[in-house]
């Protein structure tokens, strides 16, 4: 498509004055006006002429195959011309659950040479969204005439959850028994109930732990070293209602709630615990029997890379009644969830502590930094009074259904995204110590 550009419109602008002229002057002066006019319309088609034409531009996409959410990648686009062409601005129109990209000029240096722009792809939630089209807009070299093309890519890119935090703690803890959570470190040897080893008595060890028959034996005082008992099992329940697809700093809280749950699973392998996986909203959507081994990581990070967003209100009475049922031993369940207030959160309540009953389980939610800040918001206008005074409520009913389940004997957790995986694996690491599972 080829169409004037502003510089073109301007100098025809400028004709008006030369065609008042036989009006105003000498009616002869209209070949004045018309020898103007043929000049302009020759040099905008000229300059039309010398713009490579559309189909002499070629364009190819290099994109990743998989993305993580919230993580930047890159694509790359490159174009090329038969000749040199400046200025030719790019414009790619992405799928929505893509950021949109503003648009890039870039010099093309001709001969068949490419020239390259560099496209940031970030994802705001999982699935296949696409790279749909590109857009070519350049001009000739009298800056006149403007030419558009329009390229199909249709390149799809697989969004997956991101394994950012789990791949951080494997490459700093492979080989070590220690792990961290913030600067916190956890030994899961010296607590729990399984034998470890023998070691000689130094102050400060619990007397306790001596084992007398031992010390007689080899003559010299030695205690009784104990680890956390392995072996536990433990099931990531993740809520795939509606109320988990609000983005919270713009990523789903499902997506906030699947890499937390996936470098939960990966400490809990690491550690030799068993881990399952079930998704759930109005009914039941995944579930995968605990297993254990790090070889097992794979096949919860494909399966929680396939836990679709729901438009559907969360049965929590089907959900939570059949998670009950699957479950053949006590076991650690982790269930990641929202709510809006006390009156929607009765069933959910109501359905956890009936689970309690059987199964030691963790409440986890999502806190918003934006509604504790509207609430503690200094107000400047009547409007922001109200906004303030909702927020405050808001929260305060979130803490009381909060300090409900804790009477119930549910552990809670309720973070900001930005803490939630770190203050996840604390709580489950205290629990190993503590032994709560058994």
């Amino acid at each position: 498509m080829i169409s004037p550009t502003p510089r073109a419109v301007a100098l025809a602008a400028a004709l008006f004055p030369i065609a008042l002229l036989p009006a105003l002057v000498h009616p002869r002066l209209v070949g004045v006006w018309i020898v103007a006019a043929a000049l302009v319309a020759l040099a905008i088609g000229l300059d039309a002429l010398l713009s490579p034409a559309a189909a002499r531009l070629s364009v190819a996409l290099e994109a990743p195959e998989s993305v993580a959410v919230g993580e930047p990648a890159v694509a790359s686009l490159s174009v090329r011309a038969p000749r040199p062409v400046r200025g030719v601005e790019v414009l790619v129109d992405l799928h929505a659950d893509l950021a949109p990209q503003p648009p890039r000029t870039l010099d093309l240096p001709g001969a068949g040479a490419a020239g390259r722009v560099e496209l940031p792809l970030v994802a705001r939630r999982r699935g296949r969204p696409t790279l749909d089209e590109a857009w070519l807009r350049w001009t000739g070299p009298l800056g006149l005439a403007r030419r558009v093309k329009r390229v199909r890519l249709d390149r799809p890119v697989a969004v997956v959850p991101s394994l950012r935090a789990v791949r951080a703690a494997a490459l700093r803890f492979q080989g070590s028994r220690e792990l961290t959570a913030g600067v916190q470190v956890e030994r899961f040897v010296g607590d729990g109930s399984e034998f470890d080893a023998l070691v000689e008595y130094v102050p400060g060890l619990d007397p306790r732990a001596i084992s007398w028959k031992a010390s007689a034996r080899h003559r010299r005082l030695l205690c009784q070293e104990f680890r956390a008992e392995r072996n536990h099992q433990v099931v990531l329940a993740l809520d795939t209602g509606h109320l988990m697809a609000e983005p919270l700093g713009g990523v789903p809280r499902l997506d906030h709630a699947v890499t937390s749950a996936l470098l939960l699973a990966w400490v809990s392998l690491r550690l030799g615990d068993r881990v399952g996986l079930y998704g759930f909203d109005r009914a039941a959507r995944v579930w995968a029997e605990p297993q254990g081994g790090l070889g097992a990581f794979p096949r919860l990070k494909a399966l929680s890379a396939g836990l679709d967003y729901s438009t559907d209100e969360t049965n929590f009475t089907l959900g939570l009644t059949e998670l009950s049922a699957r479950l053949r031993r006590r076991s650690l369940v982790v269930v990641f969830t929202e709510f809006v207030d006390t009156v929607a959160a009765e069933l959910m309540v109501e359905n956890l502590t009936r689970l309690a009953r059987r199964q030691l389980v963790l409440f986890v939610a999502l806190r918003d930094p934006a509604l504790d800040g509207a609430a503690l918001a200094r107000p400047r206008r009547l409007g922001d009074v109200y906004r303030s005074v909702v927020a405050a409520d808001l929260v305060r009913e979130r803490e009381h259904v909060l300090a409900r389940l804790r009477r119930q004997g549910v552990l809670c957790l309720d973070a900001a995204p930005g803490q939630l995986s770190s203050q996840l694996v604390n709580r489950y690491l205290d629990v190993k110590r503590r032994e709560l599972i058994s």
